[in-house]
């Protein structure tokens, strides 16, 4: 059986393969000097938002409400994410632009790791409507 981290970083490669887009290892591999499935999944493992905000209707007005996410909802976010973030960069090809961004969050930079961030600064500043989950 495979570890929760193993089986989510070849899930991230097929959806990613099925779809044409890949991942260029080369690349990962002497930007960070380290194996580039580790990179993955380390990657994955920083961009996973615990936290999130979902809109809740109370008498006439949205709530942005603090939710608990799991696991697998989270990492579905961090790839997605991750995907979205590589579309929007101008560059030369979907390979290219999906290693950068990878590169960019194993540094702790780029725009999955400010996302995850807004997402709990969001999170942690709708506490007060907790109570409406």
């Amino acid at each position: 059986m495979k570890k929760p981290q193993q089986a989510d970083a070849t899930n991230m490669k097929r959806t990613m393969g099925r779809r044409g887009e890949t991942i260029d290892k080369n690349k990962i591999q002497q930007k960070t000097e380290t194996n580039s499935l580790t990179v993955l999944r380390q990657v994955i493992h920083e961009v996973t938002p615990d936290i999130a905000v979902k809109a809740r209707r109370v008498g006439g007005s949205t709530h942005q409400v603090l939710v608990k996410i799991g696991s697998a909802q989270g990492k579905s976010l961090a790839i997605h994410w991750l995907l979205g973030a590589s579309r929007k960069h101008l560059g030369r090809n979907m390979v290219f632009k999906l290693s950068s961004k990878l590169v960019d969050a194993a540094k702790g930079s780029g725009d999955t790791i400010r996302k995850k961030g807004e997402t709990h600064r969001t999170a942690k500043a709708n506490r007060a409507f907790a109570h409406f989950h």
